[in-house]
């Protein structure tokens, strides 16, 4: 096997382990509950980086036995699924680029607005069709029931700050030692236990209870501006001022109904989504800088090899 030939495999190599984190980030995202109801959101990200794996499998294998036609079909394949994966992350980019998010006053949670969003992104969940799959997925979904197991009291529920997503989340800390990711589901004691060994370092400040997602503000409780006065995170009575938004109306207390019929939790969906592909973005694009970086040089590299497997048949006087 030739220097170039060897290059080659090295760098096939690499590009297997770039499709590593894709799948990991594309299995990441299709574990998500929302995901889970918006099939539409599930797979492509996997599909992608198993076909990446595959084909720099199909490259590995050609460079190692130096079969030039497999190597010739690596690399025009490759080519292809680089340019997918760079057209799926610039689409991606576009249509999470609005956050439809807002303060509200006196409160550490955010709610959302579904006219914040892009108009693609609301079209594949808001028409009445594909809600009410959606919708019956969440009832389904232990995403409420959750919140009267974390908040007991009203200052621990208004004083939580609802960030995307609580189920599976991820909670970033900048220590002195590296970045730490904390996955997986997070219950109150755990949060607590996590917050005071931090705390006590003084390196950083926490919330006191950990992060809802935004389904959870948008599903689960009615809008603020209705008034409502707070029995437990899924139970509300007696609201102020009705007229305040269209959802204060179709609130119910009924565990099986909420605001699941709510443009707030159709926004609050599409938040979780948003930050949630704004996630899987990170990881893709480095995946990509180097899968094109490995591109080229493998090209290159394959040019060596084929003038060198010339060179060899002329010495041989085949040529």
């Amino acid at each position: 096997m030739g220097v170039s030939n060897n290059i080659t495999a090295v760098l096939n190599f690499i590009a297997f382990l770039c499709s590593i984190p894709i799948i990991a980030a594309g299995i990441w995202l299709a574990s998500k509950p929302d995901n889970e109801c918006v099939h539409a959101f599930r797979w492509p990200v996997v599909i992608l980086g198993v076909l990446i794996l595959l084909v720099s499998l199909a490259g590995f294998v050609g460079a190692y036995w130096n079969k030039q036609g497999l190597l010739a079909f690596y690399l025009f394949c490759m080519a292809l699924l680089i340019a997918l994966l760079l057209i799926l992350l610039v689409f991606a980019f576009v249509v999470t680029r609005r956050d439809g998010s807002y303060d509200v006053p006196g409160r550490n949670y955010k709610e959302y607005r579904l006219d914040g969003f892009s108009d693609w992104l609301r079209d594949r969940v808001t028409t009445s069709a594909n809600w009410a799959k959606i919708r019956a997925c969440l009832a389904d979904s232990d995403v409420c029931t959750k919140l009267n197991q974390d908040y007991i009291t009203v200052d621990q529920f208004l004083a939580a700050h609802i960030s995307p997503l609580q189920a599976s989340m991820i909670v970033q800390v900048i220590t002195t030692q590296p970045l730490l990711l904390l996955w997986g589901k997070t219950s109150s004691s755990t949060w607590s236990k996590f917050r005071r060994k931090y705390l006590g370092m003084g390196i950083m400040s926490l919330p006191s209870s950990p992060p809802k997602s935004s389904a959870m503000s948008g599903c689960c409780k009615p809008p603020t501006a209705c008034g409502f006065n707070y029995v437990n995170p899924t139970l509300w009575i007696n609201p102020v001022n009705q007229m305040a938004d269209p959802d204060c109306y179709l609130w119910s207390n009924d565990q099986s109904q909420l605001c699941y019929n709510c443009n707030s939790c159709k926004a609050g969906l599409l938040g979780n989504l948003r930050t949630e592909w704004r996630r899987a973005n990170v990881i893709l694009i480095v995946a990509v800088v180097v899968l094109i970086w490995v591109y080229l040089i493998a090209c290159s590299a394959f040019k060596n090899a084929q003038t060198e497997d010339l060179f060899r048949r002329y010495k041989q006087g085949w040529v």
